[in-house]
């Protein structure tokens, strides 16, 4: 029997980006939520068109959407069995979908992350900020949890019922830090799968700004030694 999986993809101002990312998403899935977190363009014109469920979030914030997405599955009557998060600014590759998921379907594993790794990235995909932020928040999480994470990779996939388990809460910058504490604390099974990555369409909202970037980085590190000293 296939595995019902759902994507849900948040999504602030990606009306150049968010088609192709859609139409690059693998026929196995069988929902593709589009949470439009405030966006001022015509993203959710256009995710409508390329076939996404298309939700909205006035409140600006990438758990926000997020939490908004989990939400709406939460009232279906059929739940799924592996939600898929993923960006929608056409960084990843969607089609590698299937590779994210393959863990989960074949070894029984509870929690995915897509890892951003050197040798599959494009130049320039990932700011130095990006790439020493997650250096430190993943070396980090070994010293304090002897986590084998080596990236914060938005690309990640999880078994429904575990992903309620962790009872999120984030509603900014920290969601991916804050999953991937929560799933070392409950003990999940979970691996990394090495994926390609290139320059996004458009400007990062996180990334692309000094504010952003900072924003980011506190609350990374405030949710690790937040949860290093309890």
């Amino acid at each position: 029997m296939k595995p019902i999986i759902k994507v849900i993809i948040p999504a602030y101002n990606e009306q150049e980006s968010i088609g192709n990312v859609i139409a690059d998403i693998p026929k196995n899935v069988n929902e593709v939520i589009v949470v439009s977190n405030n966006s001022t363009d015509f993203t959710e014109k256009n995710a409508a068109n390329a076939g996404a469920t298309v939700l909205s979030e006035n409140r600006k914030g990438y758990g926000y959407a997020c939490l908004k997405g989990m939400n709406y599955i939460a009232k279906q009557k059929i739940k799924p069995d592996i939600i898929v998060f993923l960006d929608g600014d056409y960084s990843d590759y969607p089609e590698q979908l299937t590779e994210i998921v393959a863990p989960i379907i074949e070894n029984d594993i509870d929690f995915v992350i897509g890892a951003r790794v050197k040798q599959y990235r494009e130049a320039g995909a990932m700011t130095p900020q990006q790439v020493f932020g997650n250096w430190l928040a993943t070396f980090l999480m070994n010293v304090f949890f002897g986590a084998k994470f080596t990236d914060l990779g938005p690309f990640r996939a999880i078994k429904y019922h575990k992903l309620l388990e962790l009872q999120m809460e984030d509603k900014t910058y920290g969601w991916t830090v804050e999953m991937q504490l929560k799933a070392l604390k409950q003990k999940l099974s979970y691996t990394e799968v090495p994926m390609k990555y290139r320059n996004r369409i458009g400007v990062s909202k996180v990334s692309g700004t000094v504010k952003g970037t900072i924003f980011a980085g506190v609350k990374i590190l405030g949710w690790i030694f937040k949860y290093s000293f309890k």
